[in-house]
C-alpha cells in the first residue's frame, strides 16, 4: 500500500518546542485522514533542530467509495417539495426515486446517492496546505517579502522547503501537488547545515533517512539521545570518570544538534569548593553541559562533557576551549554569590521580608514565617521533633531565598540554606530542614523524615492551605496556580509514610487561630486610635457594644462609661486604658465569629484532603469509595487511622461475609429510606422487645447488640481487622431476619418496631464505616 512521506524544512526550531511539534503534525495528518475515510497502517513523526519529518504507511491510493440513502417527501406530496428533493439529490426525475413503503406513516421516495472516492493525492494536496497553515507553534514569526501581506504565512523560524511524497513502495513515487505561501512541494531536502549543505533528492521514507544520515544528519530524536549517553559514558570512562547523568540535558541537547559529536573540558580545580549542585547548575543552564565525578570518592571532578553539532577539523580543540571560556566566567561569577552569601547570617537576612508581600491577602513573608515557626512548634511534640529546634528550623527555613545563588538559580532553594545553615554551625535538623521542608514536590519525591524536617514541612503546607482557603482562593476544575492540590498531597505522604497519628482538624484550628490573633490585634489596634480621636465615634462604639452580652470587667466598665457619657453634655475624656477596654471588647466579638467561621473552614479543608487522600489511594489500588465510607463518621481527621480502617474494611468486603452483609445493610437502608420518606419521619431510638413476635426478630437484636459491643471494643483499641471480624457476625442474623420476616407487618406497632431495628443494622455497622457510601 502507498506511503506519505512529509518534511517541513525551516531554520532552527527551538528545542523545547520540537518533541509537541513531532505529535501534533502526527496527530493533525492523521485526524484529517481518518476524517476523509483513509485508514492506515502505522504513522511516526520525527523532530530536529531544521526539520519536522512524518511518514504515514499503509494508506489506500483512493477513498471507499460512499453509498447514502436520502429519504424524501411523501408520495403525492407538494411540487415544491419534490423539485427541492431533486435538486438536492441530483436526480433528474422523481422516477430516478425509489419509493419506501411505510404502512403508518404513507410511502416515501428516497434517492440513493454514490460519491465516487478521490485518490488520496489529491485529498492530501487539500489538506496538509491547511496543516501548515494552522499549524499550532507556541510562538511563530513572519519574515521577508511576504510578510507585510495579508494571511501570509505564520511558523516558528522562516520556512524554506516542504518534501511530500506518496507513492508504492515498488514504484516511483508522485510529489503531492501544493503551495504554501508561494513554497512548492516537492522531493528536495538538505543535510547538515555545515558538513553537508547540499540539496538531496529524495522519494520515500526508507531512502530519505538513510541519505540524510549520510548527509550527517541523524532523524530520529531518540537515537541521538542514545548517542549522546552512550559516547558520553564511554568518554567519561576513558578518562577515569563517571557520567552524571541528567535527563533534562540529554533531552535539551538532543534538539540542539543534528549530528552529535561529544567532547570533554575542564574548568579549574579551585571551583571545586563550590557546593557541587551550584557547580552543575552553573554548567547545566549556561552551556547544556553535563558534569562527571570521580568514581573513587563519588564527588564531581573539574571536567564537563560537551555535545558539538560538526566534527570540527581540529577535533573539537577550538569548541572546548570556547566553553571553557563561557564557563570559566560563570563559575567565577558563582563563586563570588557563594562567598558573598556566607558573609551575611541567615537570620540577619529575615527583617527583608517585611518587605515582600507573600499574598496581598495574606500579608508579608515576614508575617508568614512567623505563623510557621509558632506551628511548627505546636506540631514538633507530636511528630517526636524538639520544640525550640523545631522553632529554630521554622524561622530559618525561608531566609535563603534572599541570597544571590538562589536569586541566580532558583532551583537550588532550600539545598542552599541547608549549606549557609551548616557553615554558620547550626544544628545539623535545623539545616536538613531548610531543605527538606519543600518536600515531597511530586509523586517520585521523597517525604521528609527527620522529626524536625517534618514538623516544619508540615507547618508551611498547612499554613499555606489555610491561608489560601481562607481567603478563598481554592481549586477549581484544573485550575491550581497556588500547587493546593500538591501541598495537600504532601501532608498526606509525609503523615502516612511517617505513620504519624495526627489530629488534622485541631492543627488546622490552631493555625487559623494564628490568623484570628493577628487579625484581632489589627482591630484593637484600629479601634484604640478612632476612640482616642474621635469622641463622637466612641460613644457609637459604646452605644453598640452595650447590646453585647458579657458579664466580663471589659463590659462592665463600657456600662459605666456609657451611663456617664449619657448624662453629660460631651462623652468624657477617654483615657488610653479606657480605649483598650473598648478595643479588648471589640476584638472580643470579632473573635468569637471568626473561631466559629474557622470550623467550617475546617471541615471544608479536611474534606479537601479526603479527596486527596481518595487519589493517592485510588494511585495505589484502593476504592475510594471506601474512603468516603470512613471519612462520613464523625471525628475522622487521624489520616493514619483512616487508611488502616479503609485497608480492613477493603479485606472484609472481598470476603463472603461482607459481600453478603454489606447487601443486607443496604437492603435495609433502601427499606428505610422508602419508608421514612412515605410517614415523613425517622425510625430512630431502641426498638421494643416485648413486640419481637419472630426468633428472627430476637436472633438479630441480639446478634446487633453483641457486635455494638464487639466492633466498639476493636475500635476503641484500633483493631480494625477485629472490628470487622465483629461485624461478620452479623450476616447470618441478617440474612434470616430478611428471609423469614416481613418489614411492613399490617400491624402498625409491630412494623414501626422492625423499621427500627433495621435502623439498628445501620447504626451497628457505623461503628466500622458508613455502609450507604459503599458501591456495590
Amino acid at each position: 500500500m502507498p506511503d506519505l512521506l512529509l518534511e517541513l524544512f525551516s531554520e532552527e526550531i527551538p528545542a523545547r518546542m520540537q518533541a509537541k511539534a513531532a505529535d501534533d503534525l502526527r496527530r493533525m495528518v492523521t485526524d484529517k485522514l481518518v476524517a476523509e475515510g483513509l485508514v492506515y497502517e502505522g504513522a511516526k513523526a520525527f523532530a530536529t533542530p531544521r526539520r519536522l519529518a512524518l511518514t504515514v504507511h499503509g494508506l489506500p491510493a483512493r477513498q471507499p467509495d460512499l453509498k447514502e440513502e436520502r429519504r424524501g417527501p411523501r408520495v403525492g406530496g407538494p411540487d415544491a417539495a419534490i423539485q427541492g428533493f431533486l435538486k438536492a439529490t441530483g436526480l433528474a426525475k422523481i422516477e430516478e426515486a425509489t419509493v419506501q413503503r411505510d404502512p403508518k406513516k404513507g410511502d416515501f421516495y428516497v434517492a440513493l446517492m454514490e460519491k465516487k472516492g478521490r485518490a488520496t493525492s489529491d485529498v492530501l494536496a487539500e489538506i496538509l496546505p491547511v496543516i501548515v497553515r494552522t499549524f499550532p507553534w507556541p510562538k511563530s514569526m513572519r519574515w521577508g517579502a511576504r510578510s507585510a501581506r495579508s494571511g501570509s504565512l505564520s511558523w516558528v523560524r522562516p520556512l524554506h522547503a516542504i518534501t511530500a511524497t506518496f507513492g508504492l513502495e515498488t514504484e516511483e513515487p508522485d510529489v503531492v501537488n501544493f503551495s504554501v505561501d508561494g513554497i512548492e512541494a516537492g522531493q528536495t531536502t538538505f543535510g547538515h547545515r555545515f558538513m553537508a549543505p547540499r540539496a538531496i533528492n529524495v522519494r520515500r521514507f526508507e531512502d530519505y533517512e538513510a541519505k540524510l544520515l549520510d548527509a550527517k544528519v541523524v532523524l530520529d530524536p531518540q537515537r541521538r539521545k542514545d548517542a549522546i549517553l552512550t559516547d558520553a559514558r564511554h568518554l567519561a570512562f576513558a578518562q577515569g570518570f563517571e557520567l552524571v547523568e541528567d535527563q533534562a540535558v540529554l533531552d535539551e541537547v538532543a534538539g540542539l544538534v543534528e549530528w552529535p559529536v561529544v567532547l570533554m573540558g575542564s574548568f579549574d580545580a579551585d571551583y571545586l569548593s563550590i557546593p557541587p549542585e551550584v557547580i552543575r547548575a552553573t554548567i547545566r543552564n549556561n552551556q547544556k553541559c553535563f558534569v562527571v565525578s570521580d568514581p573513587k570518592t563519588g564527588k564531581l571532578a573539574n571536567r564537563f562533557i560537551l555535545v558539538a553539532n560538526i566534527e570540527a577539523s581540529d577535533g573539537g580543540k577550538t569548541i572546548v576551549a570556547g566553553n571553557e571560556r563561557v564557563i570559566r566566567a560563570r563559575l567565577s561569577d558563582a563563586k563570588f554569590f557563594y562567598e558573598t552569601d556566607l558573609k551575611t547570617k541567615l537570620e540577619d537576612r529575615l527583617p527583608k521580608f517585611e518587605q515582600i508581600v507573600f499574598h496581598e491577602k495574606l500579608g508579608t513573608q515576614a508575617a508568614r514565617i512567623v505563623r510557621i515557626e509558632r506551628l511548627a512548634a505546636e506540631i514538633a511534640p507530636l511528630v517526636g521533633a524538639d520544640v525550640e529546634t523545631a522553632r529554630r528550623a521554622a524561622k530559618l527555613a525561608k531566609a535563603d531565598l534572599l541570597t544571590e545563588v538562589v536569586g541566580e538559580f532558583p532551583e537550588l532553594q532550600g539545598l542552599m540554606g541547608k549549606y549557609y545553615a551548616l557553615a554558620q554551625r547550626e544544628d545539623a535538623s535545623v539545616a536538613a530542614a531548610s531543605e527538606e521542608h519543600y518536600k515531597p514536590q511530586g509523586p517520585n519525591d521523597r517525604v521528609p523524615t527527620d522529626p524536625v524536617s517534618v514538623a516544619v514541612a508540615l507547618a508551611d503546607k498547612i499554613d499555606t492551605l489555610v491561608g489560601f482557603w481562607a481567603i478563598d482562593e481554592k481549586p477549581t476544575g484544573s485550575k491550581d496556580p497556588y500547587a493546593l492540590r500538591r501541598a495537600a498531597l504532601g501532608v498526606i505522604r509525609t503523615v502516612l509514610e511517617n505513620d504519624l497519628r495526627l489530629d488534622l482538624h485541631e492543627i488546622v484550628l490552631s493555625r487559623r487561630g494564628l490568623d484570628i490573633e493577628q487579625q484581632g490585634q489589627a482591630v484593637r489596634d484600629r479601634i484604640v486610635a478612632s476612640v482616642l480621636s474621635d469622641h463622637e465615634k466612641a460613644r457609637e462604639h459604646l452605644v453598640e457594644l452595650q447590646a453585647a452580652e458579657g458579664g466580663n470587667d471589659n463590659y462592665i466598665h463600657l456600662n459605666e462609661l456609657l451611663e456617664r457619657a449619657e448624662t453629660a453634655e460631651r462623652i468624657p475624656d477617654i483615657s488610653a486604658g479606657d480605649a483598650e477596654k473598648i478595643a479588648n471588647a471589640y476584638a472580643e466579638r470579632f473573635s468569637k465569629v471568626e473561631y466559629t467561621a474557622a470550623r467550617g473552614l475546617g471541615r471544608d479543608l479536611l474534606s479537601f484532603f479526603a479527596d486527596r487522600l481518595k487519589v493517592q489511594l485510588r494511585e495505589q489500588g484502593a476504592r475510594h469509595d471506601l474512603v468516603d465510607a470512613v471519612f462520613a463518621l464523625e471525628g475522622q481527621d487521624d489520616l493514619l487511622m483512616i487508611v488502616r480502617r479503609v485497608e480492613a474494611l477493603g479485606k472484609f468486603l472481598d470476603s463472603d461475609d461482607g459481600k453478603n452483609l454489606l447487601a443486607g445493610t443496604k437492603r435495609a437502608s433502601n427499606i428505610l429510606a422508602i419508608e421514612e420518606k412515605k410517614d415523613k419521619r425517622t425510625f430512630d431510638g431502641a426498638p421494643d422487645a416485648p413486640l419481637y413476635a419472630l426468633p428472627e426478630e430476637k436472633a438479630l437484636a441480639k446478634a446487633i447488640d453483641q457486635v455494638k459491643v464487639e466492633a466498639s471494643a476493636a475500635v476503641a483499641k484500633e483493631d480494625f481487622a477485629g472490628a470487622m471480624s465483629a461485624m461478620a457476625k452479623l450476616r447470618p442474623a441478617v440474612d434470616a431476619f430478611f428471609d423469614k420476616v416481613k418489614v411492613n407487618d399490617d400491624d402498625p406497632k409491630i412494623r414501626e418496631n422492625r423499621l427500627k431495628l433495621l435502623n439498628e443494622i445501620r447504626s451497628a455497622t457505623r461503628a466500622v464505616a458508613d455502609f450507604s457510601r459503599i458501591e456495590g
